[in-house]
């Protein structure tokens, strides 16, 4: 026997983006498939059932006709998208994002980047290291990756804030939709003028392989493929280069293990986008009549499959809520699972475990986080520390 999907009308959008986490836990114990009038959607908080439902485009479709993201995006974009048309658009970004231009070209140019802008960091002073570094440093790496060096941090912060912000309006309001329309004018501009230098100059970057590509994709749709990687490749470093930076400062033992050994880099990075997942939830729309749990699911039903609450499972992970740099199971789906799993990923990992925390630690060895209370967490769909108060010793 199915039972219908039971609603929870007590969570407000106000309490997802204060702390979800509290709102999550409960949802794992009491209902963890709710259907949440504030966002519309039936929420998933078992991570099991966030895996099955991403692993099965079959099933559960990525084309949420109601999602933000389209009227944010100002397009149908490869993240709503399944099969060949999914395949085809992340494809045309791929050479960018492959293991030997990673290795061969991108780490070299990441490293520099790091060193510039460390290097311009204050010594002895306290530093907010979200502003000063951490969003920058993302901002100048992936506009080197795009191929829209063009583009200033400035310019590149505040479009990725604008398009996660209007993707993330599961509330509707017109001033997010209002500051990112803005955003799309001057993108589109610039991207025609960098595309029209790849022509001519051709190199290792997304745009330039777009461009250049044998049968390349429709120009509305690279200029899609930027706008997404520009909205989930800048908050995704920045946040998870905070999120960790707060779990290693406020745990002296987790300090010094990665000082002594470089390889707990890794396991800080991994912790990190577990215990706060940078892109928290997702959506997938039911193609069938179906349940999850002994609940009907009908057809045309959008889930909201949310990652963040699945890295704290319960039956994964002891302890979930703690950052613990020396927990032996990081399981996590802070990067998605199935053919959507962000492309991006290696890429990221790249960027902090091999050059930016190492180069971090070992110009100020003693740096110390102060007043850890006063450091803002802040989201929803997208979720991470809004400052990060930093003496650098």
């Amino acid at each position: 026997m199915t039972l219908a999907i039971p609603t929870d009308d007590t969570i407000t959008m106000d309490d997802l983006v204060r702390d979800p986490y509290r709102i999550y836990r409960r949802l794992r114990a009491e209902m963890p498939v709710a259907f949440v009038p504030a966002v519309g959607r039936t929420m998933l908080t078992k991570a099991a059932d966030t895996k099955a439902v991403k692993d099965n485009p079959a099933l559960f479709s990525s084309d949420d006709p109601n999602t933000p993201m389209k009227r944010a995006f100002q397009a149908h974009t490869l993240m709503r998208k399944d099969g060949d048309a999914h395949a085809r658009e992340r494809g045309a970004m791929a050479p960018a994002f492959a293991p030997r231009n990673i290795r061969d070209h991108w780490t070299g140019i990441y490293t520099q980047i790091a060193k510039d802008y460390v290097a311009r960091l204050p010594r002895g002073e306290v530093v907010d290291l979200f502003g000063a570094l951490a969003a920058p440093y993302a901002a100048r790496c992936l506009a080197n990756l795009l191929g829209i060096e063009s583009a200033t941090d400035d310019q590149m912060i505040h479009w990725s804030q604008s398009l996660i912000n209007g993707a993330g309006n599961f509330g509707g309001l017109d001033e997010p939709f209002a500051i990112v329309d803005a955003a799309h004018e001057d993108m589109n501009a610039l991207f025609d003028r960098e595309t029209q230098r790849h022509l001519t100059e051709q190199g290792p970057s997304a745009l330039s392989a777009m461009a250049n590509a044998e049968n390349p994709i429709e120009t509305s749709q690279i200029r899609a493929n930027v706008k997404i990687a520009i909205g989930g490749g800048i908050n995704e470093p920045r946040d998870a280069l905070c999120t960790i930076l707060y779990g290693l400062l406020t745990h002296a033992d987790h300090v010094a293990a990665v000082k002594e050994d470089p390889k707990w880099f890794l396991e800080a990075f991994e912790e990190g986008v577990r215990w706060v997942a940078p892109i928290q939830v997702s959506s997938r729309r039911a193609i069938q009549d179906t349940e999850i749990r002994g609940i009907a699911i009908p057809k045309d039903h959008v889930v909201m499959t949310i990652q963040a609450s699945a890295g704290h499972d319960e039956e994964i992970h002891d302890n979930p809520e703690r950052y613990d740099l020396f927990r032996p199971k990081k399981t996590h789906q802070s990067f998605g699972t199935g053919p959507h799993f962000c492309q991006g990923t290696h890429v990221s990992r790249m960027m902090l475990v091999q050059i930016l925390l190492p180069l971090l630690f070992d110009r100020f060895p003693n740096m110390e986080l102060v007043t850890p209370d006063d450091v803002v967490w802040h989201g929803f769909a997208f979720r991470g520390p809004l400052n990060l108060p930093v003496r650098l010793t």
